[in-house]
């Protein structure tokens, strides 16, 4: 298990992306694929608001209630990039986590992040908003997606000031073909105040699994389009040096390509999502694949803008 941040929230090192339950998988298969998840060791989930027009949220609580095992998990959930609970207001903060606590049938949420910053709302209403409902109860840790550095800098700077909640983790896109948001500056915050990071798009669409290749079979899947702008001369080296080190350690290119997230500097877990049960397996494994410095060179090497 993983520790996010200077929170007390245990995690196994991989995180469950939530996008596709009632997306690409319906609610059968995605009681299915939550199952197997969680038979393997996981214990986290991370969906929002707005996945799956909020489908997400109700197919994830009606599981929970029907396995009865709510205390085991930790349960992540955002607000602020949906119609009904637009950008990071009070209103909208407050009446979100209600609404997300109803469709996942629990009484309090473990992580809750503002899915996007809202520049059209001082941050000082955001982060009183926040500490408001983690002192009645409602959510134990707040957090942050999307932020620019300075700004993320900025509410965490308010919230020490005014002993505000304050974040305790950050959700930034990273991965082998996308590291410029992360690597920097932003890197720099997380690891000046101890920040968690889970990585969204960790699989790149699904394109660092390797089922995407130029003048491969065309994959039926609804990513496949956001996956296909990968397959530049960059990405194509990018999945050589996957086959190359996947081959080192008889696993599948997508578990390396998490492990390699799971290997870098401050990273606490990385979020990936399976819409089949035999998917599931490699997310697991990408938790106990060691990479050596040799396999992490090799992918370093590839995968540099």
């Amino acid at each position: 298990m993983v520790r996010i941040g200077r929170s007390d929230l245990d995690i196994f090192p991989v995180q469950f992306g939530g996008n596709v339950l009632g997306w690409t998988a319906d609610e059968a298969t995605s009681r299915d694929v939550l199952d197997a998840f969680v038979a393997g060791g996981g214990n986290s989930i991370d969906t929002a608001d707005i996945y799956a027009s909020g489908n997400s949220e109700l197919i994830l609580g009606r599981w929970m209630a029907d396995r009865g095992n709510r205390q085991q998990l930790v349960i992540a959930t955002k607000v602020g990039m949906g119609k009904e609970f637009p950008g990071a207001s009070r209103n909208s903060i407050l009446a979100s986590v209600d609404k997300s606590l109803s469709k996942l049938q629990t009484d309090y949420i473990d992580l809750f992040y503002i899915h996007r910053d809202d520049p059209d709302t001082p941050l000082e209403e955001t982060v009183a908003a926040l500490t408001e409902v983690v002192e009645a109860g409602k959510v134990r840790y707040v957090a942050a997606s999307n932020y620019e550095p300075a700004r993320l800098k900025e509410a965490l700077r308010i919230a020490d000031e005014t002993g505000g909640a304050t974040f305790v983790a950050v959700q930034p896109p990273y991965n082998l073909v996308r590291r410029d948001v992360y690597e920097g500056e932003l890197a720099a915050v997380v690891q000046q105040n101890d920040l968690g990071v889970l990585t969204y798009s960790s699989l790149a669409s699904g394109f660092l699994t390797g089922k995407y290749r130029k003048g491969g079979e065309p994959v039926d899947s609804q990513r496949a389009e956001r996956a296909s702008q990968y397959l530049d001369e960059r990405g194509q080296a990018i999945l050589v040096s996957l086959d190359q080190v996947a081959g080192r350690h008889n696993a599948d290119a997508g578990s390396v390509a998490l492990a390699w997230l799971i290997a870098q500097p401050g990273i606490t877990a990385p979020i990936a999502s399976a819409s089949r049960v035999e998917q599931v397996a490699g997310l697991l494994a990408a938790a106990s694949l060691h990479l050596t410095d040799e396999d992490v060179a090799i992918l370093n090497a590839a995968s540099e803008y």
